[in-house]
């Protein structure tokens, strides 16, 4: 299936932090969130499993207890329920994808 970009919306998800989903299907999802500097992506955890990708900018991340500074090019690897997150410390831009597809970022039109 293909997604083009006129058809992709960005939502704004906290403080400096946006994401626009990019593609789903099969038990996938891409996901691009753009963080200006300082933003936080909080502390959390999910059921599913994660990669992420950073295109530009410059993040501490933090797995369960592990925390290192990430730049263009770096990824990292999320299993699920494992806590992470991240501070951005030059905006940047992220891609993220999960499996299975995160329904909780799905609007009611795409869920359905």
């Amino acid at each position: 299936m293909f997604q083009f970009e006129s058809g992709v919306h960005a939502k704004i998800v906290a403080p400096g932090v946006e994401r626009r989903l990019l593609a789903r299907g099969g038990s996938m999802m891409l996901v691009e969130v753009r963080f200006a500097a300082d933003a936080v992506g909080p502390m959390h955890q999910h059921p599913h499993e994660q990669i992420t990708f950073v295109q530009s900018g410059r993040f501490r991340f933090t797995i369960d207890q592990e925390s290192h500074e990430i730049g263009p090019g770096d990824s990292l690897h999320v299993p699920p329920n494992v806590r992470h997150g991240c501070h951005c410390l030059e905006a940047g831009i992220l891609f993220d994808t999960f499996t299975p597809q995160r329904d909780d970022f799905l609007s009611p039109e795409q869920a359905g």
